[in-house]
């Protein structure tokens, strides 16, 4: 018995580091140019920079102005990392990377408690590649750590039934730890915590979660950093802390981004991570033919969530991201399956991995053909969002490894035995890895505003900035409507030195600079000079001559 348990940690070891080499490329390739997305993720750098510049860890603020829209957590985090690391792009982002991988290893241990650990290593690698899930977890963002803190909260839940002779620590730890999940997201949270109910009821006589009392000792202790600050923030300021706060889940349930209608999720989802939602859908089927324990985790909670977010009327991709591990996992099943057809000489439903192969082989030469017709000129196609060129690239990578798809299928069946179904897999998957690894290499997955670096990089600019405190005329910085304006967020976070606000130039005192909004009328005379303008603001010297 103790031979099968080593044997058992030794894999799990090594799938660990398996796991660890496939995404980390993925999270830190790049081609050294990086600047940050406005929203959200420079809202929460400019943020957290606020907690360390002000000394103030309780009062999140933007230029003076409350934002008690958000808990807290993000805050801290980015702002400790920033204590230690230091202010970038780079450490920005470190939290939402670490969180990453620390989400596949958690989907792994949650897929072998679920199915086994052939498809919870495969669904571990399938999250790492999901195009949407990588691109949130090279973001300064809350998203991929308080989707990281939920899985903590779904393994630990597992673990406390798996294990009930030491129930009381993994309940202890399970409410403890959707508590901390609170301090991250806020009221979002309990949209798992909600999809949890029909296995936490209706599995009740089985696991007895609901009445093990170090769950609910847990959650009150993970719930204590987030009251504290209330507290302390309500002693301050008074009802403007809840009312800032609740004003936010309102505005999300009543407001519509976009006009994205309730099935925006189910068209948007299987594009942002394609193409494992549709193996999702046959995994789900196949599910649905099997009783299982756990199939109200697996089948039900991904669903109850879908219908949660798509009922509410803010519909935001990201929203989705709580999916993607259930959507991972379920892929696996559905691959796990087509897999063993591929391998099966008298398996009536052969077909189905054939088709797939062509599919994929002609979806990939569509994409190979235009990829070039892109790069090449022969094709113009515009974008405001993204560099097409890069793209194309990226569409090469991607085409040319499905292309080879139909050719594995073909050669296996030709008598090419050693062409496996793990050849097969290998085919489908290593492309989108390759391709998402492209897309990190030329920039596409952490260069955002590349104009802001461009601008900060003139003479007069770049002389300027490192040595000087520069001011901010600025009338409104709509920090509770939007997370703040575009530009006023990403000039924020690239000035070193920060001045006061002001809400008039005449304010700003002699022998200074200063950032102008496009609001402010700058009548340029001998006292100002004008060193350059960034979308609308002006980096102003006020001389006080003449």
């Amino acid at each position: 018995m103790r031979n099968v348990e080593k044997i058992a940690i030794k894999n799990t070891i090594w799938h660990y580091l398996g796991l660890i080499l496939w995404i980390v490329p993925l999270l830190f390739l790049n081609n050294g140019h990086n600047s940050l997305m406005p929203h959200d993720e420079a809202m929460y750098a400019v943020r957290s920079r606020w907690l360390l510049e002000s000394g103030d860890w309780i009062t999140p603020q933007s230029w003076g102005e409350l934002v008690y829209e958000k808990t807290p957590g993000p805050y801290w985090w980015l702002a400790s990392v920033y204590t230690i690391f230091g202010i970038s792009e780079a450490t920005s982002r470190l939290p939402a990377q670490i969180a990453c991988i620390f989400s596949l290893l958690l989907t792994y241990e949650i897929g072998t408690i679920l199915l086994n650990k052939r498809i919870a290593y495969l669904a571990s690698a399938i999250l790492g590649v999901s195009l949407l899930w990588l691109q949130g977890s090279r973001l300064a963002t809350a998203n991929i750590v308080t989707n990281c803190v939920i899985l903590l909260t779904l393994w630990c839940l597992l673990k406390a039934e798996l294990h009930p002779k030491y129930k009381y620590y993994w309940g202890f730890a399970t409410g403890l730890s959707f508590g901390v999940s609170f301090l991250f997201r806020g009221q979002l949270i309990f949209v798992p915590a909600i999809a949890l109910l029909p296995y936490l009821i209706l599995e009740h006589r089985r696991h007895r979660h609901l009445t093990n009392p170090m769950l609910y000792l847990g959650l009150l202790v993970g719930f204590v950093p987030t009251i504290a600050w209330f507290w302390f923030s309500w002693q301050r300021y008074g009802d403007i802390v809840f009312e800032q706060f609740f004003s936010l889940a309102i505005r999300i349930a009543k407001e519509q981004r976009n006009g994205n209608s309730p099935l925006f999720y189910l068209w948007n989802t299987p594009i942002k991570a394609f193409p494992w939602p549709f193996f999702s859908v046959l995994g789900l089927l196949i599910l649905r033919h099997q009783t299982g324990r756990y199939n109200w985790i697996l089948v039900g909670c991904p669903l109850i969530m879908l219908i949660q977010i798509s009922l509410v009327s803010t519909r935001l991709p990201h929203y989705a991201l709580m999916l993607y591990p259930f959507i991972a996992i379920l892929a696996a099943v559905a691959l796990d399956w087509l897999c063993q057809i591929y391998e099966d000489k008298t398996s009536t439903q052969k077909w189905l991995p054939r088709n797939l192969s062509y599919a994929f082989g002609g979806f990939g030469g569509l994409v190979f053909v235009t990829s070039i017709l892109i790069y090449t000129d022969i094709l113009s196609i515009t974008s405001d969002e993204i560099d097409i060129k890069k793209a194309a690239v990226v569409g090469l990578v991607l085409g040319l490894g499905w292309l080879m798809l139909p050719l594995v299928w073909i050669l296996r069946h030709r008598g090419f035995l050693f062409f496996t179904a793990k050849y097969w897999l290998a085919n489908l998957i290593i492309p989108v890895w390759l391709a998402l690894a492209a897309a990190g290499f030329v920039g596409l997955l952490g260069n955002y505003s590349p104009d802001v670096k461009i601008f900060l990089q003139q003479s007069a600019i770049a002389e300027v900035l490192p040595n000087n405190s520069i001011n901010f005329v600025v009338q409104k910085t709509q920090a509770l409507s939007t997370g703040g304006d575009k530009a006023l967020l990403l000039l924020t976070f690239y000035t070193p030195h920060w001045g006061q606000r002001y809400r008039q130039l005449s304010e700003v005192a002699n022998g200074n600079y200063a950032w102008v909004s496009p609001e402010t009328n700058v009548l340029l005379s001998s006292n100002y000079r004008d060193l350059g303008t960034f979308r609308g603001w002006k980096l102003i010297y006020k001389s006080g001559n003449g």
